[in-house]
């Protein structure tokens, strides 16, 4: 990324941040080939493909079961994205970050309509 002369928003880098990770290929994030593959079959090839996947698709996927999606969430919370119900253990231990933990919903908020 180049340097600017003029500071950048914290929010504008904040949101490319958000941004690129979205854009993160599902091998990018740490999942295993296997996985990858699956999700690959699936068209589920980027961060935000896998964001918009519930539960019950991701478990629909033929050899994709609890321990493969237990992998996909650790997966997304290595990059900052959190499950509502794990979101405020993660805002306690990453307090002292510079950026909070992104839930899915918050994400898609903040997406402009044409990447939603």
């Amino acid at each position: 990324m180049a340097t600017t002369r003029i500071p950048l928003i914290k929010a504008d880098t904040q949101a490319q941040d958000i941004a690129d990770k979205l854009e993160m290929s599902t091998a990018e994030i740490g999942l295993t080939v296997r996985t990858t593959n699956c999700l690959e079959e699936r068209g589920i090839f980027t961060v935000h493909d896998l964001l918009n996947c519930t539960r019950d698709d991701l478990l629909a996927i033929s050899n994709f079961g609890e321990k493969t999606l237990d992998e996909v969430y650790r997966a997304l919370e290595g990059v900052g994205f959190y499950r509502k119900s794990r979101q405020a253990a993660a805002k306690k231990a990453q307090s002292s970050s510079q950026t909070s933990p992104q839930s899915a919903s918050q994400v898609s908020s903040q997406l402009p309509s044409k990447a939603r």
